[in-house]
């Protein structure tokens, strides 16, 4: 069961109606329609924050002219879009075929024996072959009540 609210209105004798900022009386200013426009700029520092490492940016474009974007990523993009697509699906297959075949090298090399895992749980053999005891973090977080 809900019970509808409604706040009580108190008259205030003082409202002078929705509150807007004072103009001040300046002399000096001009209003110039050209204030924001840069006709010779030729560079953009753009500052991204990235998940993966490695992405790389071309033919970037700054317009206030939606047609103009769409043609010229007509003109740039569209073209090269499915050659980087491909030689970019080309590259992660490479990986992934070498990341699995040093899987199987490294598994053969092991030479997996469930004794070996058992005695040394304290410790791990590092690719020198020496072992050495694993590394423990701890955290602690205290709070204080107010």
């Amino acid at each position: 069961m809900t019970i509808p609210l409604s706040l009580q209105k108190i008259k205030n004798p003082n409202y002078k109606g929705k509150w807007k900022a004072q103009m001040i009386h300046n002399p000096d200013f001009k209003d110039d329609p050209d204030l924001y426009v840069y006709p010779k700029l030729k560079y953009v520092g753009i500052e991204l924050w990235q998940v993966k490492s490695g992405t790389l940016f071309n033919n970037v474009l700054v317009c206030d002219d939606p047609e103009y974007a769409k043609k010229f990523a007509e003109e740039t993009w569209a073209k090269n879009k499915d050659a980087e697509k491909a030689a970019f699906e080309e590259t992660e297959k490479k990986k992934e075929e070498e990341e699995s075949k040093d899987a199987v090298d490294s598994d053969v090399e092991d030479g997996d024996d469930a004794n070996d895992a058992e005695e040394d749980s304290d410790s791990e053999t590092k690719s020198d072959g020496v072992k050495r005891p694993r590394k423990m973090y701890m955290m602690s977080c205290e709070t204080k009540a107010p």
